[in-house]
């Protein structure tokens, strides 16, 4: 995908309001790649509430240290949260590519996360 085509992309996922309407987006794409790697992700988001909030999760099966097969979950954002959160994650974790680069293609400031 040329710099345009995902510039243009992160920008008209980022007009979505919820993160099942962005991969929706993302399963329609006309770049195979990226339809690929969202058809690979759905049912594999789940919300709980924790401490008042409504969390989106990834929850994936892989292998443990020690060869077998372990579920684990990875918390992506709070529901109401802004979908670039979402867009900056699954471009990260498809395709490597970085969220402060993601973000700039949105035309936002990405700000590191503070470390609890």
């Amino acid at each position: 995908m040329e710099h345009k085509d995902f510039e243009a992309l992160v920008k008209a996922l980022c007009e979505k309001a919820s993160l099942p309407e962005a991969l929706d987006m993302l399963k329609a794409s006309e770049d195979e790649a990226v339809a690929e790697a969202a058809n690979a992700l759905t049912g594999q988001f789940a919300l709980a509430e924790v401490e008042g909030q409504n969390r989106v999760y990834h929850v994936f099966t892989d292998e443990n240290d020690d060869g077998e097969e372990q579920e684990f979950v990875e918390h992506i954002m709070n529901v109401g949260d802004d979908v670039i959160l979402f867009v900056a994650w699954f471009f990260y974790t498809q395709f490597d590519i970085k969220n402060r680069d993601t973000y700039a293609a949105a035309g936002r400031t990405y700000k590191q996360p503070k470390r609890s």
